[in-house]
């Protein structure tokens, strides 16, 4: 930009709060501003004034929220042929349908709502799960090999195994050989363990002590992916592993749990051998609380049938038949 149109925009300002009286006239005031110096002065000064009131007759625009739920769902669709069946199919999903458009763009609350969305998706992935959460259930950390987030997300065969100070510690602090063996990780969303941990965990401890099933000793494993339940399995010795971990955000939900249950995970098994109960959230999904439910029921399963994955399915659909 021409440095006189930059005096020109400054010399406008200052004009304005002067005539709202939030900036003192002075001789030195009433000078050109012809210098650089004295431009970024009369910014500072600008800058540093009481905010001026919007002038009423000078039109803004107002938007609601649109991350409320009667935004989101609103249908913005202009004279529908068939408004009952819209609302209807609105109705029956969560996906991002009915919202209108102008011309060939998005409405500007589409747009916000996206980006904000977005925004919610990438705290999930970036966020970090809090302390205080694992210290209320007792949850000691161990981590994999992965050195930071950067390299988790570029590197996911480096989430799938422990590091040898892990390995050292798990031996050190958990119990050899349980039933079942409880792990957690933040995976891509650390807001799911934060928003449903508290409520998935005590169902499934609680459930499967009253059945009588033994239980390891729990932790908290950073950057993990699911193939890590291999090395945990190898570690404790367990039966079956539980895996709670976040699952990838969508632009909707960034909060959901998945459960990965797992016999005798070692070294060498896929996810053909492993069980999943995924979309544990109060957000639209399985309540954490039925979800905890489903999670005892299927590792009851797994323990009597001594398998998990398609020997399950077959070793059920065998004993159905």
């Amino acid at each position: 930009m021409p440095r006189t149109d930059i005096e020109a925009i400054v010399e406008a300002v200052v004009a304005e709060l002067r005539a709202g009286g939030h900036l003192s006239a002075s001789a030195g005031d009433e000078a050109p501003l012809s210098t650089p110096s004295s431009a970024v002065s009369s910014t500072q000064a600008a800058a540093s004034a009481p905010p001026v009131d919007p002038d009423p007759a000078v039109p803004h625009i107002d938007l609601p929220d649109p991350s409320e739920p009667e935004q989101r769902y609103a249908i913005g669709v202009d004279d529908p042929s068939d408004p009952e069946g819209l609302a209807n199919l609105r109705a029956a999903t969560t996906a991002r349908i009915t919202a209108g458009r102008t011309g060939p763009r998005p409405r500007t609350s589409s747009l916000l709502l996206f980006q904000g969305d977005h925004g919610v998706a990438q705290d999930a992935i970036y966020g970090t799960v809090e302390d205080e959460l694992l210290e209320r259930f007792d949850l000691f950390r161990v981590a994999t090999v992965v050195t930071d987030q950067d390299e988790y997300l570029l590197r996911p065969d480096l989430g799938r195994r422990l590091s040898e100070e892990a390995k050292a510690t798990i031996a050190q602090r958990c119990v050899r050989g349980p039933q079942v063996q409880i792990v957690v990780a933040a995976g891509l969303s650390a807001a799911a363990v934060n928003n449903q941990l508290a409520a998935i965990l005590p169902v499934i401890t609680d459930g499967l002590r009253a059945s009588g099933v033994t239980l390891g000793t729990p932790f908290f494993i950073d950057f993990a992916r699911v193939g890590v339940m291999n090395d945990v399995g190898e570690a404790t010795e367990a039966d079956a592993v539980l895996l709670l971990i976040g699952e990838r955000p969508g632009l909707g939900v960034a909060d959901a749990l998945s459960a990965y249950m797992g016999w005798r995970p070692r070294p060498g098994k896929t996810d053909a051998d492993r069980d999943l109960i995924c979309m544990i959230t109060d957000q639209g999904g399985t309540n954490p609380l039925e979800g905890g439910a489903y999670v005892v029921e299927l590792l009851q399963q797994m323990l009597h049938h001594q398998a998990s994955g398609v020997a399950l399915r077959q070793a059920t659909t065998g004993a159905e038949s």
